[in-house]
This record gives C-alpha cells, structure tokens and sequence, in this order.
C-alpha cells in the first residue's frame, strides 16, 4: 500500500495546527492510525519523525516571523516555546546561530547585490552513500540553448502531471524530487526530475535512469520566500535559486576550503518545504572535497 497521501494529508494537517499544542497522539489519531504504525510510517515517508518535523516547521516558519521584524520572546511563545532560551536553543541547532546573530548576519547578506541571490551562506555538510533516481527528463545539446529546452520541459512537466504519473508507478520510499543535469563527453545533456529508488526494476521505458556515485556533498538552502501566490511561483523562486547557484560557484568556492569534486554529481532537492509556502526553500548539493595543500 501505498501511504504518501495519508501522510500528506498529515503534513497538511500539521501546517493547520501549527501553532497549537500538537502531540505525535493526537496526529496519528487524526490520521486514523494507532501511534506506534503512525510513526513508523511518518518516519519512513519523511525520513524523520513526525515531532521533528514540527518542530523544524514551527521553526523555521518563526524565523520567517523574526525576519519580517516581530520580537523574538513574542514569536517563540506563539510557537510553543515556553522560554525565549528553550527557543534560542532550538533555533541555533536549526540554523547553527542564536536568533539574534542570525538577524544581524541577515541584515549584513541583505546588503549584497541581488545577483548573488541574497542567500544564507553557511552550507552543511553531508556524506550520502550511492543511491538511483529515476523519473522524467530530456536530451539535449550543449550548444544548442540547453536551458531553453530545460524551461520548456518544465512545462511540459506540470501540463502533462509528470509528476503524478511519476509518483504512481515508481511510489519510492521517500517524498522529495531530484533535479540533475548530467553531461556527456560528446556534448550531450540529460536532464533528469527524479525521485530515489531503490532500483530501477519499476521505470518504465520513457524514464531517464541515474546512478548518484557517493560522496560529501555542501549543501546550500535557498532564503525563504513567500510562494503562496501561485501564479508568481516561477517568478519568485527561480531567481532565488540561480541566484545561490552563483553564489556557490562566484563566492563560496574561493574562500571555502573545498573543490568541486570532479566525477560526481551535483543536483537540486525539492520537497514539501517548497510547496507553496510563505516561508518555501529548497536545496542545492554540491560534491565537494577538500583542496590539497
């Protein structure tokens, strides 16, 4: 069976109640399942548990909140926070700094032209193993305006429900799309909009088929932008997202420590985080390694 719409509708029930006093019982209850099954589910669809999960939405929606200039006391009690400690804690964990230097040092990257994307500029670091995504994309050539033929398979992703389509056949252990562009030595392009698998035994023939090869990734989040508009969805996010791309490659490279790890793959992650949100983000994982002395 499978449980990705009931946990959707868990996700959107948690975004409904955010701001209320929340128990891991009183979701599953809502959900229709005994506590112990809930979670297990929550966990293996989303890759954590479920109270995580809020707390990291009640998060980063407060830092939204911060950002547009309420008080820091006022916003953690809204969001379930007993103490303004408690919350500063929580926060620095999330973010890696206190509200009040993360408010100062976005001030400070605010005053960065617009070019650079305005971005939060401190990557994390991950090492994932190998994994396979699978899903839909286009060939295409080097020279021949590749972006172009990118945009325009973005709309034929969301006119032909791609994505749906794409869910339903190959129904992968976890929500979250993959975006890859993968070159060739002669000059070919394939861009792929996957999900991960566990193999590729459910793809179907019209399905572009990727091995990711491990490594450590820095991962970049883009800044939180209101997407609750939908008919400006594209114009909003997609600025922001070359924006950090150069960033990554213009800035954060020189003064980094890190190469760019020849022979592996960097992609985009989307999941739930940019589904029309006033506060939407997604990822960019670059394959990195240290630089020789």
């Amino acid at each position: 069976m499978n449980y990705s719409k009931t946990i959707k509708d868990s996700v959107d029930y948690i975004e409904t109640h955010i701001k209320e006093s929340l128990t891991a019982q009183q979701i599953a209850r809502d959900a229709g399942y005994s506590l112990s099954h809930f979670c297990r589910l929550f966990a293996k669809e989303r890759g954590i548990s479920v109270m995580d999960y809020v707390r990291g939405r009640r998060l980063s929606l407060a830092r939204m909140e911060l950002l547009a200039g309420r008080k820091i006391l006022d916003t953690a009690l809204d969001y379930g926070f007993e103490t303004a400690s408690g919350f500063t804690k929580a926060f620095r964990k999330e973010f890696g700094y206190a509200p009040t230097l993360y408010l100062a040092r976005m001030a400070q990257w605010k005053k960065i032209p617009t070019e650079t994307g305005g971005v939060w500029m401190k990557p994390k670091f991950k090492k994932i193993p190998e994994f396979f995504v699978a899903g839909y994309g286009i060939q295409t050539q080097l020279e021949n305006g590749y972006m172009r033929d990118i945009a325009a398979y973005w709309e034929n992703y969301d006119g032909e429900n791609l994505e749906s389509k794409m869910y339903e056949q190959l129904t992968p252990p976890k929500h979250g799309e993959y975006g890859f562009c993968v070159r060739s030595d002669n000059g070919k392009i394939s861009y792929l909009l996957g999900v991960a698998v566990e193999d590729f035994s459910k793809a179907t023939p019209d399905m572009i088929r990727v091995k990711i090869p491990a490594a450590e990734y820095a991962v970049f989040t883009t800044d939180p932008v209101d997407l609750t508009d939908t008919d400006t969805y594209d114009a909003k996010f997609s600025p922001v997202i070359k924006g950090l791309w150069k960033y990554i490659f213009e800035q954060w490279f020189p003064s980094s420590g890190y190469e760019y790890d020849e022979g592996k793959l960097d992609f985009e992650f989307y999941d739930e985080r940019c589904h029309f949100r006033p506060d939407s983000t997604m990822d960019i994982y670059i394959p990195v390694k240290k630089k020789k002395s």
